[in-house]
C-alpha cells in the first residue's frame, strides 16, 4: 500500500483537489490517503471541504491578515517540515501554481518524496503575468517527478523545457469537481439557490462577473468596472452579478464605480455550489479567473477573459473562450456583439471544451495504481 498525501492551501486547489482526493480515499487497497491544508485563503477553503466532505489530516492554520508572499513561503515552508516528518509520504500531490504548490513541492524535494504535479504544463510565458504564479508552477515543474497535464499545449510546454518522462495528458480535474458538485445540489434541491438569489430575474439574460487578478489592480481594474457600468446602462434587462472578492483593491474600486446600479447586483464571494450553480444559469461570463476559462465552457456557457495574457490557451483555440483585455472599449465591444448577435454567441457556446470529459480523477489513480 502506498502512502499519499494531498497539499493545498486555496479554494481553486481545494475544488481541483477534490474528485482526486475522493478517488484515492475509495480505493483503501492500493492507497493510504492523507490530506493536508495550509490555509492560505481560511474561510473560502473551508466551505469546499465542507461542501465534498473532506476532512484535513493536518491543518496549518496560516492565513493572515496582510500577509506578504515572504510571510506566506517562509511559513507554509517551515509547517510542512513537521507535517513530512510525521506523516513520511511515499508521495506528495499539489495542484496548480499558487504559493502552496510551489512550497509543497520544495518540502518534498527537500525530503526527497516524489512529487505529483496536477496541472502540469501550463505557461504564459510571461513570468509577471499571472504573478506569482507562473515561476510557481515552472519551478514546481523541475521538482515533479509524475506530471499530469491537463491537454496537449501542457505537454508540449513542458516537452519544450526538457520534461518528457513521466508526463500523461489526463484533461482537468476541475470539470470531474463541477460535474460532481452540480449532483451534489441537484441531489440536495435547487430551493435554497433560488432563495438565496431571490433579487435576481432569472428569466432575463444574466451577465456573471469575475475578477480579482492582482495584476489587474489600478487603471486596468477602473477600466474593467467602467465597462461594466456601460453595459449594464446600455442593456437594462440584462442582470450582472459580481461577487466581489474581498481584496481591499478590488472592494474600494468596484463600490466606487458600480454601486447603485438597479441591475449590476454586487454580492459577497459566493461558496463554490453557488458559484457553479449560477454560472449554470449565467448567458455568458467575464472573468479573469484561471478555474472559470474551464468550467464554463462545460456548461455551453462563452467565457471572455478580461486578461491580457493566459495560460489556457486551449479554450481560446477551440472558440470557447475570447481574451478581450482590460481595455473598457474592447470588453464592451465584445460583450454588445454576444448580447446582440446569436450566431456570435452559438459559436462559442457549441464550442467543444478542451478540458476533458470528467474523467481524470480516475486516470490518475489508474496511472498511480501502476506506479
Amino acid at each position: 500500500m502506498k502512502k499519499v498525501l494531498f497539499i493545498f492551501g486555496t479554494r481553486p486547489e481545494a475544488i481541483k483537489m477534490a474528485p482526486l482526493v475522493k478517488a484515492f480515499q475509495k480505493d483503501t487497497q492500493n492507497f493510504e490517503t492523507k490530506v493536508c491544508v495550509t490555509a492560505q485563503h481560511r474561510s473560502m477553503l473551508d466551505q469546499v471541504l465542507d461542501f465534498f466532505e473532506i476532512k484535513p489530516d493536518y491543518d496549518l492554520d496560516l492565513m493572515l491578515p496582510g500577509q506578504t508572499l515572504f510571510d506566506i513561503t517562509a511559513r507554509v515552508l517551515k509547517g510542512l517540515e513537521k507535517v513530512l516528518d510525521d506523516c513520511e509520504p511515499e508521495v506528495i500531490f499539489v495542484q496548480g501554481d499558487t504559493t502552496t504548490v510551489f512550497v509543497g513541492a520544495l518540502a518534498g524535494f527537500y525530503k526527497k518524496i516524489k512529487i505529483a504535479h496536477i496541472e502540469a504544463g501550463l505557461r504564459s510565458n510571461n513570468k509577471y503575468s499571472p504573478f506569482p504564479e507562473e515561476i510557481n508552477r515552472k519551478l514546481t515543474g523541475h521538482m515533479t517527478d509524475y506530471h499530469f497535464a491537463p491537454t496537449e499545449k501542457a505537454v508540449k510546454s513542458l516537452r519544450k523545457e526538457g520534461i518528457t518522462e513521466n508526463v500523461w495528458q489526463v484533461g482537468n480535474t476541475v470539470i470531474d469537481a463541477l460535474f460532481l458538485g452540480l449532483k451534489i445540489i441537484k441531489e440536495q434541491g435547487e430551493d435554497k439557490y433560488y432563495d438565496f438569489f431571490k433579487d435576481i430575474d432569472f428569466n432575463k439574460k444574466i451577465i456573471l462577473v469575475t475578477s480579482h487578478r492582482r495584476e489587474s489592480f489600478g487603471k486596468p481594474f477602473e477600466e474593467i468596472c467602467e465597462a461594466i457600468k456601460e453595459i449594464a446602462e446600455a442593456y437594462p434587462a440584462v442582470e450582472i452579478v459580481y461577487p466581489v472578492h474581498l481584496n481591499p483593491n478590488v472592494q474600494k474600486t468596484v463600490k466606487s464605480i458600480l454601486k447603485n446600479i438597479k441591475n449590476v447586483h454586487l454580492i459577497d464571494p459566493l461558496n463554490y455550489p453557488y458559484l457553479i450553480w449560477l454560472m449554470q444559469k449565467a448567458y455568458l461570463v467575464l472573468t479573469d479567473s484561471g478555474g472559470i476559462q474551464e468550467e464554463a465552457p462545460s456548461l455551453g456557457k462563452p467565457v471572455l477573459v478580461m486578461r491580457d495574457v493566459t495560460e489556457r490557451m486551449e479554450g481560446v483555440e477551440a472558440g470557447t473562450a475570447k481574451l478581450v483585455g482590460t481595455d473598457r472599449q474592447c470588453i464592451i465591444k465584445n460583450v454588445t456583439q454576444l448580447l446582440d448577435d446569436q450566431k456570435v454567441y452559438a459559436q462559442m457556446a457549441q464550442a467543444v471544451n478542451p478540458y476533458g470529459e470528467g474523467t481524470t480523477s480516475q486516470q490518475v489513480l489508474e496511472i498511480m495504481r501502476e506506479i
